[in-house]
């Protein structure tokens, strides 16, 4: 019989806006209450019962004109995109909500933005949390208070001060692709994303927040929050543990049917599935029931989706996270399994990097972030580095140093890549927050590119027109010393000079006042020392000097242009052209 199954929401934002202390807030409202209706511990999950919800909320829910019907709300425990990968299933994610929690004081972060790329990704509609109201300046705290009693309690400066912040953060949220506006002056929530001001650390505004995620989630998630309870169990692995008395775990989301134990499932592995009965289903006990580590968890027979299912079961060995869980009923459940497996590995001849990560979430995430970085891996799958990784690197290099590197996130290198490190040095970056590991790479590239921009500036000629002052004839030959003044570009020590014809001589010093100098900019004079030279023969006051640019120095100039101004560019196109001429 078709039922409706608890929302599943996932929380993201950046690091310290206060994801942790928002699932904090909900998990300690009403987790000491022994009576029905009180949140409850899943492995990996919170649920919070409407009852509870309807309970916080009170009158809101008549103001907001909410009729709450879905049994409750299932909140993932661990907070951040990392965790949100592995909420996958093939073509989206297995997430029906998320909250993008932002700290108001701070607004949009890098890792919001990744956040953000990564929900439009999956298709996961989310709601905005506005934390940290607390903090801004002569706000008056009222713990566990809804939003819309304490707003009125605060002076009207800091409800201006508040009002300013957030329309700071629909802006930027506009320029990414939203229309966002504060939660109580939406007047289309199929239109507008909702922003809800908070206070995580004092729960003040979490009653808006439960009351508009289970509201919103009935009103317009329904048809996907429909299930058949004793329908196919379908899953998500979300973490792969080791439990003392049991062996190898799973930590499973069920978000479709049923499960039990003696079940046959099938799950994502390394070499693409496994199959095994499922000996035990377990659930964390209360904390005030636990009388020891290994008596930790209770065991049910059945569980309905959506829940947090701790599974014991053999062979779960290379088990991977992210992978998919199916009850087996026929032989396209293999295939299904295999294909989402199978589907996410990348081997290319694209001039692209190695990408390895620890869960097949996470490979989907990373490569897709790549892809939307211009970047299209060689290779990309889940695991440790290995020989091969670094040996395909090392190809991809020779050819393209900015292309040629491993990305390694949340695994590490093998024995084999370690010594074949030591032979074909490349570039590894390895990090446990991915956009920390994109973030390495692109300012890697950022500071190779500058050094390499320094290293051709330091070796090639600048293009630089210069004029013999009058009256600043030093020396006649040997070599000819003579004041001159920058007309255009610059003008170092070695430079070969030409009068538009005819080659004068090498630049061997430039001095002002009895100092040395390396450069002479425009608009500057000092005295320069020419190799050839002699004055009054081919070389005279007021004569109009450039300097000679090779070949290899104009074509050096054209690659790194942003270095130069565009009337340095147009003064070294004009002294090639001159030069090509005085060639033929």
């Amino acid at each position: 019989m078709p039922t409706i199954r608890k929302p599943i929401i996932t929380v993201l934002g950046h690091v310290d806006h206060g994801k942790t202390s928002f699932l904090d807030a909900i998990r300690g409202t009403t987790v000491v209450e022994k009576e029905a209706g009180r949140i409850t511990q899943h492995i990996g999950a919170t649920e919070v019962p409407i009852e509870a919800v309807t309970k916080i909320a009170g009158p809101l829910l008549e103001k907001y004109k909410f009729n709450l019907t879905i049994p409750g709300l299932l909140f993932i425990d661990t907070p951040g995109h990392e965790a949100f990968s592995n909420l996958r299933r093939r073509g989206g994610s297995i997430a029906d909500l998320a909250v993008l929690v932002i700290d108001i004081m701070q607004a949009c972060q890098p890792q919001t933005s990744e956040s953000i790329e990564i929900l439009k990704a999956f298709k996961v509609p989310f709601v905005i949390v506005a934390n940290k109201v607390d903090l801004i300046q002569g706000w008056e705290k009222h713990p566990g208070m809804s939003f819309t009693e304490s707003i009125k309690l605060q002076e009207d400066y800091v409800q201006t001060d508040l009002d300013e912040k957030i329309y700071c953060l629909v802006g930027e949220m506009f320029h990414k692709g939203f229309v966002c506006e504060r939660f109580d002056r939406i007047s289309d929530f199929t239109k507008q994303v909702a922003i809800i001001p908070l206070s995580a650390k004092d729960a003040e505004g979490l009653p808006e927040v439960l009351l508009f995620l289970a509201g919103l989630s009935q009103k317009f998630l329904e048809s996907q929050l429909r299930i058949e309870v004793s329908g196919q169990g379908k899953g998500t692995v979300l973490e792969v543990k080791e439990e003392k008395g049991l062996g190898k775990t799973i930590d499973v989301i069920l978000y479709d049917g049923s499960l039990k134990v003696g079940d046959e499932i099938i799950v994502g592995a390394v070499n693409g599935f496994v199959k095994t009965k499922i000996r035990a289903l377990l659930q964390p006990k209360p904390l005030d029931e636990i009388r020891s580590p290994e008596q930790k968890f209770d065991s049910v027979r059945e569980v309905s989706a959506a829940v947090g299912i701790k599974i014991a079961a053999p062979n779960l060995e290379g088990v991977l996270a992210g992978s998919p869980l199916i009850v087996y009923q026929k032989p396209e459940d293999e295939e299904e399994v295999l294909k989402e497996v199978v589907g996410l590995n990348i081997e290319s001849e694209a001039l692209g990097p190695v990408v390895r990560t620890d869960a097949l979430g996470s490979l989907e995430a990373l490569t897709m972030l790549l892809d939307k970085a211009g970047i299209k891996p060689r290779f990309a799958s889940v695991g440790e580095v290995s020989r091969r990784d670094i040996i395909e690197a090392v190809g991809v290099a020779k050819e393209d140093k900015f292309k040629g590197v491993v990305f390694a996130f949340n695994t590490k290198l093998n024995d084999g890549a370690v010594e074949e490190l030591k032979k074909n040095p490349v570039k590894v970056f390895s990090a446990n927050v991915i956009y920390r590991l994109i973030e390495d790479y692109e300012k890697w590239v950022s500071d190779e590119n500058a050094a390499e921009k320094k290293s051709v500036l330091e070796k090639i000629v600048f293009p630089a027109r210069i004029i013999v002052v009058r009256n600043c004839i030093f020396r006649n030959a040997n070599p000819a010393i003579v004041g001159v003044k920058v007309l255009g570009g610059k003008l170092r020590p070695g430079a070969k000079l030409f009068n538009g014809e005819k080659l004068l001589g090498e630049v061997i010093a430039i001095q002002d006042k009895g100092s040395n100098l390396q450069e002479l900019k425009q608009g500057q004079e000092a005295a320069i020392s020419i190799t050839d030279a002699v004055c009054g023969r081919n070389l005279f006051e007021e004569d109009e000097l450039l300097t000679v640019l090779s070949v290899n120095d104009y074509a050096e100039i054209l690659k790194i242009k942003d270095a130069f101004t565009q009337a340095e560019l147009d003064l070294a196109e004009e002294i090639r052209n001159k030069l090509r001429k005085q060639s033929k």
